[in-house]
């Protein structure tokens, strides 16, 4: 395999198929918000055009896309409804852990299957009141058995394969469950007041049985599960490009809604809002927020690629890897509060009717203050302070972190137990029906 195909397809190519296909998305956004329906439909209609194998290599059946191509379609799927990008964001995840499979006969099965239209959820953390894994699993025969429950599983409800990482004593394994495995329930629980369609809630394991021919990968206690990778940096990345859409979505609704006023605040009788100064400064900032939002995606991208290339070439070091973790945290501490602040200068140009739930406005602050709650960025400008003062890593300084706690002998996984499930993601099978989620009261 190679890292890129010989007829990568054009930005052209990839958005006549797809652009159409995130319009009609768009169109039904705020009516899915004020009905909280979730995107069942939408999500075929994303597998159906292929928004799956976007990377998958065409060899493997996929579209052969780079990863700049990949988040400048995500960037544009997030301006539709973030709900959908989130909910794509494991499966993403996932192939590019298939892509870098050492094992081709491995990287060849899991990708045709991705080709064919499987999507992937992943049970990733927990809500405790320490940092522990608390899904186990132990081998029986040629089938592991796993137990346990996972909250923060996005996208779960709408996947055929769950990648689940499993505590066996102190080893991590990491495996593909299918989502309708016996055992398997999908709780539709996600309370958090922005992307209330993205299924972030619990997914429960009792006494689920797994051919070990699902097993994706395995940790011993000690092995590290963030090194030689920019899975890190890959999965901040897909959080920037949704964040990034918003921005897109915000302007673009800013200026409908100044084009369709006729009168202005403090102006008798009709007026034109669009060629007062004041609004029109308003939008040029939305502009310019929108603007810089997408070009440090951009920057992020660029640093993935080369990490991408190099590892075809066998070129990579850990200061390639380390490069796109850095400039993935960098962006973010940029763009959470730019896209922030325009979410909120959205109101200066809207009157008070843009307060109306019925234009459901709101939608946008609430998608991105979500979305910037899910990664500690205070925490990852320590990293990049200690990285800029001391030349440490985020990753060396993050296993330094578990290292010591081990030796103070605080409880810890051998591994961060989401970065290993990101790391270890993989796995699909034949689409069946659509799953419908076991929903409880909120």
């Amino acid at each position: 395999m190679t890292a890129t195909d010989a007829a990568t397809p054009s930005d052209e190519e990839l958005f006549a198929v797809f652009v159409p296909v995130f319009d009609r998305i768009a169109e039904g956004a705020v009516e899915r918000e004020r009905e909280r329906r979730l995107p069942y439909e939408e999500v075929r209609r994303l597998r159906d055009a292929g928004l799956g194998r976007v990377r998958v290599p065409k060899k493997y059946g996929g579209l052969g896309a780079t990863l700049p191509q990949l988040f400048r379609l995500l960037v544009r799927l997030g301006e539709a409804d973030p709900n959908l990008t989130q909910i794509f964001r494991a499966h993403f995840g996932f192939v590019e852990g298939r892509l870098h499979d050492d094992e081709e006969d491995s990287r060849r099965r899991w990708l045709a299957r991705v080709a064919a239209g499987d999507l992937f959820g992943a049970a990733m953390a927990e809500r405790a009141e320490a940092v522990d894994n608390p899904v186990k699993g132990s081998q029986d025969g040629d089938h592991w058995v796993i137990d346990g429950e996972k909250f923060y599983c996005t996208g779960t409800l709408y996947a055929d394969w769950i990648f689940v990482s499993v505590r066996d004593g102190e080893d991590v394994t990491s495996l593909a469950v299918p989502a309708t495995a016996p055992g398997v329930t999908r709780i539709d629980d996600w309370d958090g007041f922005g992307q209330r369609l993205s299924a972030s809630g619990t997914t429960r394991f009792d006494n689920v049985r797994v051919p070990e021919e699902y097993v994706l990968r395995r940790f011993r206690r000690g092995e590290r599960g963030r090194e030689g990778s920019y899975i890190t940096g890959l999965y901040q990345q897909v959080h920037l490009a949704n964040l990034a859409g918003i921005a897109r979505a915000v302007l673009r609704d800013a200026v409908a809604n100044v084009k369709g006023r006729t009168r202005s605040f403090g102006v008798s009788g009709k007026s034109s809002p669009a060629d007062h100064p004041a609004v029109q400064r308003v939008v040029g900032r939305l502009s310019s927020l929108a603007f810089s939002a997408e070009a440090l995606v951009e920057g992020v991208s660029a640093s993935l690629e080369r990490a991408w290339l190099a590892h075809f070439a066998g070129t990579a070091t850990p200061e390639i890897y380390g490069d796109t973790d850095i400039r993935a945290f960098q962006a973010q501490q940029i763009v959470i509060h730019q896209v922030l602040e325009a979410c909120s200068l959205l109101f200066e140009v809207g009157g008070a009717s843009a307060a109306s739930g019925a234009r459901g406005l709101d939608r946008h602050w609430r998608n991105a203050r979500t979305l910037s709650s899910h990664n500690p960025a205070i925490l990852r400008e320590v990293a990049l302070g200690n990285y800029h003062l001391n030349g440490k890593l985020p990753s060396a300084a993050w296993e330094e972190r578990l290292a010591a706690a081990r030796a103070a002998g605080e409880t810890a996984p051998p591994a961060d137990s989401t970065e290993v499930n990101l790391a270890a993601s993989g796995a699909a099978a034949p689409i069946g029906d659509t799953p419908q989620p076991q929903k409880i009261s909120a």
